[in-house]
């Protein structure tokens, strides 16, 4: 409490100081409903209920000054729109009948500090003076006028001023309407509970932004920020959004400051050239820095490099584009959905001098407007300009074209008129004027009204609140185009909740329909995977997927399963061919031919035995050895047949079976033959007598012995583990996943088919040695050597046989 008293004394005692200073005049004499006069460079209206207003009738002052250039449109016009507002409101009998509103109306020079000295008059009234110390320079007690008490105030229209403005506001429960502030911070309803608006937050405007950006295909962006509320709180919620939604990353955010210094701006302008792919640039400023920029821009030579895209502060004026149509061309903005007045157009262009005395500055926008003076002493000799005589007209004699937020300042004034109306409605029913619980208005509870409020605006849009004090959303999206050397702000689309945007209607730098990108990686290729540069998710590397690995998704590569292979642009696996040993294959065709002569000579072999079957020299070689042997060789040649024909159940089996059985009744009848013929001899070393087992039933006993061993292996083998076939994808998985095959076959590996084959070796090594203990039996025992022989030459190609066996494992021929 102490502290709020120390504030009111400061407060106090500077507008006693400003008393004395200012010299302000007695105000008894009543004023004509309506009129205006120059009080503390303000406008000053009468009235029963007296609105405060803000406008930026002048841009910021240069060297120390408090105020600089006339803001023709931001300006006068939005100015303007206030007293038409105030003129049809107390010339409407159903709204706040029998009570007249008038207006106190400040400048403020867009500047935020200057806009808080200048808003001390709103309060002035509320604060208790006390002036018995205070003395004039010339000695005597200040003459003070009794200030007329502002109930609430329209405005301001940047952000940072509104900010000022409402904390000192809040402080007295002064409401507070504004017709253009949109930062995302004056939301906030515990710090600025006494502030509403007609216009949405920037956090509508910012999801509008992402929204348009996404829409365009862009995700690699700058963002460029005036210092103060607006600016900086505009790029943080998009910035906000953009995070939420995902697809857009900021390339680099920039802040212009608050006084620039020179050279600033091409500072800025080199900035963003340091990240040249993010050509797309958010612009949260105020009409002056986009200028500057886009003149920066210029300078640097930039002309089309960058696409911006400008907020609300930007929308559809001239007077950030004028002379630079070129920078500026292509440009997409933003502007809360509006329509032009045409009552205010109809007011506007019949205000003259004589007609318009209330607004102080409308003279000096008569001389800007027309470029003409209105003293003859303010001419200079040779100068172009001309003096004015009055008989100038708006709109003909000069360029005319509605200022967007004209509308939004009208709706402003409509909502706190139509919260008077209800608060009258409800306090003093039937009374006629104010009644004594509405003088003096209480601020509180004006300010339920005026989040009540539900009208029809002047557009036709409806006016409404929500708890916090906004206004819905509601958006135009322009492009500023040249069409035929002629520059215009289009309308390409609305934002309402969700964006309509009309891509064919747009055109770029240069007048081409080709879509600019701001991006900051291209599109992977099919097949490659991102690899995304830490801590930017929309910047990235492209890596292919390699070997058998195909692209799952645009960030991960997996490896395809055993029996596929990624497809050509390696966006998914397909089916490895599957291949055989095929008959037409000359790895089938050779052994084929071969085998089917080996079966023609052994059958004219055995046909030839058969037929002289009871001749001495058949009985003298053995037939019954001779018959086994002939059929051993016989299916060692069939065998081949099994081995080309297609892998399944009944082949796999029978190979099995055949593969060493063929080569085992061949190698028996040898080892029986040779071990006959040795222990023939070596017995007759010893004794006369015969070795027994040497008929020919012995003969056969013992071979077929010898066979039943290889059939009992193979029979332990099917208990053990059953034939089926395979497709080995194994062997033929090559480097280069094109190449890769799979081998149908049947499931016996390389060892065991050595251990099939192994009883068969078994009994040719043992045939061997007999072959070789046999070798100096007489020549009527000439069978020996050739038994020696074939032994002989079986065991080098045996010994061929294995490496190249294992050297061929990695072919589908290898039988």
């Amino acid at each position: 409490m102490s502290g709020a008293h120390f504030c009111m004394e400061r407060l106090s005692f500077c507008l006693l100081l400003s008393a004395c200073s200012w010299g302000w005049a007695p105000g008894g004499a009543a004023k004509p409903k309506g009129q205006g006069y120059p009080h503390m460079n303000s406008i000053r209206i009468d009235g029963d209920i007296t609105l405060g207003g803000l406008f930026p009738v002048h841009g910021r002052g240069a060297e120390g000054r408090a105020c600089g250039e006339l803001k023709k449109e931001k300006g006068i016009h939005r100015l303007e729109a206030m007293l038409f507002a105030l003129d049809r409101i107390n010339n409407d009998p159903e709204l706040l009948p029998n009570i007249t509103l008038g207006a106190r109306i400040l400048d403020t020079c867009s500047r935020d500090t200057h806009a808080l000295e200048q808003s001390l008059t709103f309060v002035q009234a509320l604060i208790e003076k006390d002036s018995t110390e205070v003395r004039c320079v010339s000695g005597g007690p200040p003459i003070i006028t009794k200030p007329e008490r502002v109930v609430g105030v329209i405005g301001a229209s940047g952000s940072s001023v509104s900010i000022m403005v409402a904390n000192i506001l809040r402080l007295f429960k002064i409401p507070q309407i504004s017709y253009a502030s949109t930062a995302p911070d004056l939301s906030d309803n515990s710090r600025y509970d006494f502030f509403s608006r007609v216009v949405p937050s920037d956090t509508y405007q910012a999801q509008a932004m992402v929204d348009i950006v996404k829409a365009l295909k862009w995700n690699y962006v700058s963002t460029l920020a005036s210092e103060g509320s607006y600016g900086e709180s505009g790029v943080e919620a998009f910035i906000q959004k953009s995070r939420e939604d995902g697809g857009v990353c900021v390339a680099q955010s920039v802040k212009i400051p608050r006084e620039p210094k020179p050279g600033e701006f091409d500072k800025i302008i080199r900035r963003l050239l340091e990240t040249s792919h993010a050509r797309a640039v958010i612009i949260f400023a105020n009409e002056d820095d986009i200028r500057r920029v886009l003149e920066a821009a210029k300078r640097a030579n930039q002309t089309g490099h960058f696409i911006w895209m400008g907020s609300d502060s930007w929308g559809s004026k001239i007077a950030p584009v004028l002379h630079l149509e070129e920078v500026a061309e292509g440009s997409v903005t933003i502007l809360p959905k509006r329509v032009s007045v045409r009552g205010f157009d109809r007011y506007f262009s019949s205000r003259t001098l004589d007609n318009n005395r209330r607004n102080i500055w409308f003279a000096e926008f008569w001389e800007e407007n027309f470029h003409c003076k209105l003293s003859r002493h303010a001419l200079r000799k040779g100068s172009s300009i001309k003096k004015c005589t009055n008989r100038e007209r708006i709109g003909q004699d000069s360029s005319y074209e509605q200022e967007g937020k004209v509308q939004f300042v009208i709706d402003a004034v409509y909502a706190m008129g139509h919260a008077l109306h209800n608060m009258h409605k409800n306090l003093c029913p039937g009374k006629v004027g104010l009644c004594p619980r509405m003088d003096p208005v209480d601020g509180v509870e004006l300010l339920k009204y005026i989040r009540n409020v539900n009208f029809s605006g002047i557009a036709g849009t409806p006016v409404t609140f929500n708890e916090n004090g906004d206004a819905p959303g509601r958006y135009d999206i322009y492009q500023y185009q040249i069409r035929n050397s002629t520059p215009e702000y289009k309308v390409i689309g609305q934002w309402t909740d969700h964006l309509y945007l009309k891509v064919e209607n747009m055109l770029w730098p240069g007048g081409g329909s080709q879509q600019p990108s701001s991006i900051c990686s291209l599109p992977c290729k099919p097949g490659e995977r991102k690899k995304l540069v830490k801590g930017i998710p929309c910047c990235w590397h492209c890596e292919r997927c390699e070997g058998y690995h195909y692209q799952v998704d645009e960030f991960n590569c997996e490896l395809c399963p055993i029996n596929k292979r990624p497809n050509a642009n390696r966006t998914d696996c397909q089916l490895i061919p599957i291949i055989k040993l095929e008959w037409h294959s000359p790895w089938a065709i050779v052994p084929v031919f071969i085998a089917i002569l080996g079966i023609i000579a052994t059958t004219f072999v055995i046909v030839t035995f058969v037929r002289y079957n009871d001749t001495p020299i058949v009985k003298a070689s053995g037939r019954e050895l001779s018959y086994v042997l002939l059929t051993g060789i016989f299916l060692c040649y069939a065998t081949t047949f099994l081995m080309i024909a297609e892998p399944d159940l009944s082949t796999c089996s029978l190979r099995r079976i055949f593969l060493g059985l063929g080569m085992s009744i061949s190698y028996a009848a040898l080892l029986t033959k040779t071990n006959r013929i040795y222990r023939i001899f070596e017995q007759g070393k010893k004794s006369v007598s015969a070795p027994r087992f040497i008929s020919p039933a012995s003969q056969l006993v013992i071979t077929f012995s010898l066979i039943s061993l290889q059939l009992v292996g193979v029979c332990i083998w099917f208990i053990v583990d059953p034939s089926h076939s395979v497709i080995d994808y194994e062997d033929q998985r090559t480097t280069n996943p094109h190449f890769a095959r799979g081998i149908l076959k049947c499931d016996i590996s390389d060892l065991s088919l050595i251990c099939l084959l192994g009883y068969s070796m078994l009994l040719m090594v043992t045939c061997t040695v007999y072959a070789i203990k046999t070798r100096g039996v007489p020549e009527t025992f000439n069978e020996a050597k050739p038994i020696g022989f074939t032994m002989y030459t079986t065991c080098i190609v045996w010994l061929a046989f294995i490496p190249i066996f294992f050297g061929t494992s990695q072919s589908a021929e290898k039988v």
